[in-house]
């Protein structure tokens, strides 16, 4: 891959015709249109969401450095100009160019927020005048792909998504990004109700490629990646989400993030009566004794057997130990084992004593039956019997 130094493009030269839409994933423009700030493969603009942005505008007011850039040359236009796009320091070049068109502002030193229009001339020549340090490269698409993945841009690592983005990028990530990426989509706030993380860093878009290949996101992008239609990808998450909001009229917090996809594929056969589904949800949240609220909807979903995603609260230490030793005390009274069930059973073991680590601590009623854990309702049985009494 060939690189060339560029030391005489200004902040003023990147800037001019910059054009920032908060529609992402259709690209930002600058260097007179000749730029691309935001080719496909590249992250979504993240800097505002921690207030780099605005650390950006104080470093090049104070003179510090701002690091390396990297263009990309993709060719030359009609006019002979060199097109590029940006490989890295899309974050930067933003926050830069969104300051100097006024879409933030920073705070001074006492605190009032400064847009680029309302401060000193001089602090606008500084920021305008300062010089960028550039690389141009030039190469082939898997020699700059390559190049991409290797670069950590200042200190924001690309997770997973983006990093499938670049290496898959074309027309599928491009509108996949316009429907998934795009913070102004007003689908996302119903999506977030069940859907961790943010458009931003491509969050949504990693969640329904997840769920329409069963896992396979990689394959699914490659497989599609000229495509220029995501109709499948858009319609298998909507039937998702719709399936998910019928099956549970109430939203709950701790939807949030839950494995959805795999649950719509095992379960979206079963009729499901959303009213008593409802109550359901209303019952298991109310009872003290169920720890796990994320593990109520799948439990419910897959007929209430599998109590452990409910993970029950179980007897403390002392309860176990007071119980253990009035069994244990009736145990050697009567001439029989301290556990129930080996006593009743008429085997070997039934006049057997159990040390306490030989015993686990029971339900007498179950707790899908109305018994508490509470020590009233604690027995004592050997490790045998309480793993084969299962629910009973």
């Amino acid at each position: 891959m060939k690189t060339v130094l560029r030391t005489d493009i200004t902040v003023k030269d990147v800037c001019t015709d910059f054009n920032y839409s908060e529609l992402e994933g259709k690209g930002l423009f600058g260097l007179s249109g000749t730029l691309t700030i935001q080719p496909e493969y590249q992250r979504n603009y993240i800097y505002a969401e921690s207030r780099r942005d605005e650390a950006v505008i104080k470093s090049v007011l104070r003179g510090y450095p701002l690091g390396l850039i990297y263009f990309n040359k993709t060719g030359v236009n009609d006019a002979g100009r060199e097109q590029l796009e940006v490989l890295d320091g899309q974050q930067r070049i933003t926050s830069l160019g969104r300051y100097i068109t006024d879409k933030f502002a920073i705070l001074d030193t006492s605190g009032v927020p400064q847009y680029f229009s309302g401060i000193s001339q001089d602090q606008k020549d500084r920021i305008l005048s300062t010089p960028l340090l550039i690389y141009v490269c030039e190469g082939t698409e898997s020699e700059i792909k390559d190049w991409f993945k290797t670069i950590n841009i200042a200190g924001v690592p690309l997770n997973e998504q983006e990093l499938l983005n670049a290496v898959y990028s074309g027309p599928f990530v491009t509108k996949a990004k316009e429907v998934f990426s795009n913070s102004l989509n007003s689908n996302i706030q119903k999506w977030s109700a069940y859907v961790q993380g943010s458009a931003n860093r491509q969050d949504f878009l990693a969640t329904a490629l997840d769920w329409v290949s069963g896992g396979q996101a990689a394959d699914h992008m490659a497989k599609r990646r000229r495509d220029d239609r995501v109709t499948d990808l858009t319609r298998h998450f909507t039937s998702v989400i719709d399936w998910i909001s019928t099956t549970f009229p109430e939203v709950e917090k701790e939807m949030r993030g839950l494995a959805w996809g795999r649950l719509y594929d095992t379960h979206k056969a079963t009729p499901y009566d959303p009213a008593h589904v409802a109550a359901r949800v209303k019952a298991l949240f109310a009872d003290p004794y169920v720890k796990s609220r994320k593990g109520i909807f799948e439990y419910i979903l897959a007929g209430e057997r599998d109590q452990k995603l409910l993970d029950i609260r179980v007897f403390d230490e002392s309860v176990k130990r007071s119980v253990y030793a009035e069994q244990t005390k009736a145990a050697h009274a009567g001439g029989h084992s301290n556990c129930p069930i080996c006593t009743a059973g008429g085997n070997s073991n039934n006049s057997k004593i159990w040390g306490i680590k030989e015993m686990e601590a029971d339900h007498v009623t179950a707790w899908s039956k109305g018994g508490a854990t509470a020590p009233e309702n604690c027995e004592m049985l050997c490790t045998i019997h309480n793993r084969s009494k299962g629910n009973k």
